[in-house]
């Protein structure tokens, strides 16, 4: 088992508790993965082959539309992250995924996460409930991209996340929150006065 299993595993028991015998079974699956900054590690069109738990780093996922990238979400320890419908359904993903500075993770293989799954009731159980935390996260952000306006949009983003602010470059928060460039500086340095 990797020597950061500790921090895995707090991740995954606060989620759903999973005895330790079982839970140490599906860890010695996860592998270490490393990349630089800027680098693909999904492409638009490719099948997510891992999902990953974030150790350090940021990466950003976005979709490309007439050459321009559109931000649908950040990544950060301690999180999952990859393509998840890609991953779920091991269909083309129609987005990217990048990082945006060095990144560590753990990632595990579909095909060993799905025998693990079926192997363990309390593994299953994991995914269904951090399943359901990200399906809840996206509603709540179509409802802030419909219902917001910008400016409580960049307040409810800085309320969550302000630590991105100074590690994400402008412009990827101004294209995740659908705020113009020059707005969002606006705001931003609202926020800095």
């Amino acid at each position: 088992m990797m020597s950061t299993s500790s921090s895995i595993a707090d991740f995954f028991n606060a989620i759903h508790p999973v005895d330790d015998e079982v839970l140490a079974d599906y860890l010695s699956h996860w592998q270490r993965f490393h990349c630089s900054k800027k680098t693909t590690i999904t492409f638009q069109g490719q099948t997510e082959r891992y999902i990953y738990f974030v150790e350090d780093g940021i990466q950003k996922s976005y979709y490309l539309h007439q050459g321009k990238p559109y931000v649908i979400a950040f990544t950060y320890p301690p999180s999952f992250s990859g393509i998840p419908e890609s991953f779920i359904t091991q269909t083309p993903s129609h987005y990217f995924l990048e990082t945006i500075s060095d990144s560590k993770f753990l990632r595990i293989p579909y095909e060993s996460h799905q025998q693990l799954m079926q192997q363990h009731r309390s593994i299953e159980t994991l995914v269904r409930k951090a399943t359901e935390m990200i399906l809840v996260g996206l509603v709540q952000r179509q409802y802030e991209l419909m219902a917001l306006d910008i400016q409580s949009r960049f307040t409810a983003f800085v309320q969550r996340s302000p630590h991105l602010l100074n590690m994400v470059p402008h412009k990827d928060l101004a294209s995740y929150l659908r705020i113009d460039p020059t707005n969002f500086s606006k705001l931003l340095n609202s926020v800095k006065t």
